[in-house]
């Protein structure tokens, strides 16, 4: 059977295709445009490299002079030498441009509905099943969207995974002053014409081999929603995940039912919301997310941390790591700023 591969480049662009089966994944590439830099096409000269993110592959030959024991270990690859066994996703070291790869679209879609889900919390619904085929993005990436009857565009993560309809969440903060926030809360309606270009971003989801921790800071939950998503359609996981979701009050807090079937859904999943500012009614944790990070655990097993939300919060958390000298982990993060980056 045919496997689909996703080709993630430096410049936060992906490109999708198709790989039969037993065929080389330098070949698959060229046969569908994306035309990775190559020379010897032998397995010695070591331009072709990547690193795979996700999936499952063996090499026909690996000269020791092109990739390392150390680069094999970390899971680097040579495409000319490279055939997959399932679905994947690779990362390569330059920009999507020098390989011509048709790495993002403009996509139109339509407005479904908005869902208030918390006081400053909305979720877009659209549907973009005009588009010809599945539109594919990894879980944690995100769309660039037009707000409509303006010239400007704001980027939303994905709120869900990937869906052979088409069918597209995004979780927006509403601020007072928004462009997109405005539109939402005066213009928005069933029906409407939205343009979006995607996929984009190098925050995604990774092959799971170790224990996760994830962080988000409000809206930042959306791409772990994606993940989650991803995760529990796949079925169970057996390495431990732990979200850590953190707002300033505990009325900006959303999803939680979502969250709690993740709990039913995904096993060894488990979450912890964080109010940094709460109401006289709250009951669960306050303060900083790092504050209820368990530095015993995290020194004792190795784990892959990813962070989503403002740049406080993300240089916190590096912040705290290092200050606790914990150093057996691998950090991915994506860092948004209201109303520029990410709102």
């Amino acid at each position: 059977m045919n496997h689909k591969v996703a080709f993630s480049f430096a410049d936060g662009k992906t490109s999708f295709f198709e790989i039969k089966p037993n065929e080389l994944l330098l070949d698959a590439a060229l046969r569908n445009g994306v035309n990775i830099p190559l020379d010897c096409r032998e397995g010695v000269c070591g331009t072709c490299q990547g690193r795979c993110e996700s999936g499952q592959y063996t090499q026909d030959y690996v000269d020791e002079e092109a990739l390392t024991p150390r680069d094999l270990a970390q899971r680097k690859m040579l495409s000319c030498q490279t055939r997959v066994q399932s679905d994947a996703s690779f990362y390569f070291d330059f920009d999507s441009g020098l390989c011509n790869a048709d790495a993002s679209r403009l996509v139109q879609a339509v407005v479904t509905h908005v869902e208030l889900v918390s006081a400053t919390t909305a979720i877009l619904h659209i549907d973009a099943s005009s588009h010809s085929q599945q539109l594919d993005y990894l879980p944690g990436q995100y769309a660039r969207m037009q707000v409509p009857g303006t010239d400007q565009w704001r980027s939303y993560s994905f709120a869900n995974c990937p869906n052979a309809t088409n069918q597209l969440q995004f979780l927006i903060r509403l601020l007072p002053d928004g462009a997109m926030s405005s539109f939402i809360r005066e213009r928005c309606q069933p029906g409407q014409i939205i343009e979006f270009e995607a996929p984009l971003g190098s925050f995604y989801l990774r092959q799971i081999t170790r224990p996760l921790v994830l962080v988000a800071g409000g809206t930042g939950l959306s791409a772990f929603l994606g993940m989650l998503d991803d995760i529990a359609d796949k079925g169970s996981c057996e390495q431990p995940i732990q979200l850590f979701y953190g707002v300033t009050q505990d009325n900006d807090l959303c999803e939680l039912p979502r969250l709690a079937a993740y709990r039913e859904r995904i096993s060894n999943f488990d979450y912890h919301l964080v109010v940094s500012k709460p109401s006289a009614t709250w009951a669960g944790k306050t303060g900083w997310i790092p504050e209820h990070f368990d530095p015993k655990q995290m020194e004792a097993n190795p784990f892959d941390i990813y962070l989503c939300g403002p740049p406080p919060m993300v240089e916190a958390i590096r912040s705290w790591l290092d200050t606790q000298q914990i150093q057996h982990f691998q950090m991915y993060y994506e860092k948004f700023v209201e109303s520029n980056a990410k709102q």
